[in-house]
């Protein structure tokens, strides 16, 4: 069963002794982030906050603060109900085998799956928990405990907010993650990274205008399945609480927001409405990201609060990022798995990919081809930058199908052995992360693919390909039969 809401998932936590409560009081402000910068790499338990206070505000927080849910692969798969994360990526390739039914028989025999299906869709209801208390007046920010994580950081921010927006254009609804700089009780910034959903409604806003104001809402803690869904690269045409449906096989509930013309979880534990203003671009920053460095101030758009819904006793779900490996990393990993197949329906020649945690998602994907022609690396580099999901990878190393993606020593070993610099090294220019600070000009620079294949004569390699060394496998059984007596 699906769970309902984020306490579910942490009652879930606290029973597998996934979950440790701090009941002595803990500062937002660097505090808490150094305490699970601390747990998260060494691979410990999530952490509920009980007592959460700021000592420069003189405030106690009466709602507590849950980090580290996702911090290990066991409690992301523990957050989709699986055993294992190939189950979900499973169930995605066996909806992309799905073909329409020929006869009769084949139709009777699809109802199942379509049922299924039909089940994923969003529901809308009249009231849910997210509507059990109601501010309209006296709005205030300040009575979350909003964490400032890193000394540089240029304030207090909301890090794992599920940012609800509709297309002006197409009315298409787009749920993204984006970080949130507290500015006064009532203002926040909204970091709508250029390539991002979020910001291209913003920018057909404009370039009609239409209007100077875009209806936000956001969403802080629901079921885990449909957090994660926020920060997934899907296609722009797919509802992202659809997909939550698919992920949690239940349909996610909405209920209509108070003050603004949007729909939000109906089980989030606080909901903020309010809107955007074109009018209104502030400087946000320094934060220190995911890369390990502080992404630099720069201009966006301010989020005005209009109303606050929640829970009578919510839990305020946040995360830190920085220096990897950190909770992030396997929210990443979730979507490198969960993902593979949807590539792999693009590039059949696609055997495994792995994007490591020091890689920080954008800056190195590994991934390992069946090479059928002369040039296949390259067409497969090509193919992968053009992803809507991969195309900000600044480091695109291909190996051959034989070859261990996830083996750090494979890798560097077969890498370093299989490349001519000058002819396996690949350049391009194209659109980078707007949190790529060593590009020449922001949100533009340059990418390199390494064409780490075996290389053919029909690719102009005249010269014989040396085997592997390997022993031959009669000694070492016979190597096998006596090492017990060898007593090493």
């Amino acid at each position: 069963m699906a769970y309902q809401n984020l306490q579910e998932f942490v009652t879930r936590l606290d029973r597998d002794h996934e979950l440790r409560r701090i009941a002595i009081p803990v500062d937002v402000d660097l505090e808490i982030a150094e305490i699970t910068d601390r747990v998260s790499k060494s691979g410990g338990p999530a952490l509920l906050f009980e007592k959460p206070r700021s000592r420069k505000d003189k405030a106690d927080y009466q709602i507590p603060l849950l980090i580290n849910s996702l911090g290990t692969k066991k409690r992301v798969e523990a957050a989709l109900g699986v055993d294992n994360l190939e189950d979900v990526a499973r169930r995605i390739q066996n909806l992309l085998e799905l073909k329409p039914p020929g006869g009769l028989l084949d139709k009777v025999r699809m109802l199942p799956q379509l049922a299924e299906l039909s089940s994923f869709f969003p529901k809308s209801v009249k009231d849910g928990p997210a509507k059990e208390i109601i501010e309209r007046e006296n709005l205030s920010l300040f009575s979350l405990p909003i964490m400032k994580c890193w000394p540089q950081d240029g304030g207090r921010f909301i890090t794992l907010p599920m940012v609800i927006t509709r297309s002006p254009r197409t009315g298409r609804r787009n749920v993204g993650c984006y970080r949130m700089q507290v500015f006064d009780e009532r203002t926040t910034a909204m970091h709508w990274q250029i390539h991002k959903g979020g910001a291209e409604h913003f920018r057909w806003l404009d370039r009609q205008g239409i209007g100077r104001r875009m209806d936000v809402a956001v969403a802080l803690g629901a079921d885990p399945a449909t957090m994660l869904s926020a920060i997934f690269p899907l296609p722009e045409d797919v509802d992202e609480f659809m997909f939550a449906g698919f992920l949690r096989k239940s349909a996610v509930e909405l209920v209509k927001c108070e003050t603004i013309d949007l729909e939000v979880p109906a089980n989030a534990e606080i909901v903020l409405e309010g809107y955007a203003d074109l009018d209104d671009l502030r400087t946000e920053g320094p934060f220190g990201d995911h890369t390990g460095y502080y992404s630099l101030p720069d201009k966006f758009p301010a989020f005005h609060l209009t109303c606050i819904t929640r829970r009578k006793n919510p839990i305020f779900v946040s995360t830190i990022v920085g220096p990897p490996p950190m909770e992030d990393y396997w929210m990443g990993h979730a979507v490198e798995r969960i993902f593979l197949p949807l590539m792999r329906a693009q590039l059949p020649e696609l055997v495994e990919m792995h994007m490591p945690a020091e890689g920080v998602f954008h800056n190195l994907m590994i991934v390992a081809i069946r090479k059928s022609y002369p040039g296949h690396a390259r067409k497969v580099m090509n193919a992968i930058w053009g992803l809507p999901g991969a195309m900000f990878t600044k480091c695109l190393v291909v190996v051959d199908h034989d070859v261990d993606v996830h083996n750090p020593r494979e890798i560097v070993w077969k890498v370093l052995n299989h490349i001519d610099p000058e002819r396996d090294i690949q350049f391009m220019l194209g659109p980078v992360d707007q949190l790529e600070h060593a590009s020449r000009l922001p949100n533009f620079g340059s990418k390199m693919g390494v064409d780490a294949t075996r290389k053919w004569r029909d690719e102009g390699f005249a010269r014989p390909w040396p085997d592997e060394i390997r022993m031959d496998a009669e000694t070492k059984k016979r190597v096998n039969e006596m090492w017990k007596a060898l007593a090493l």
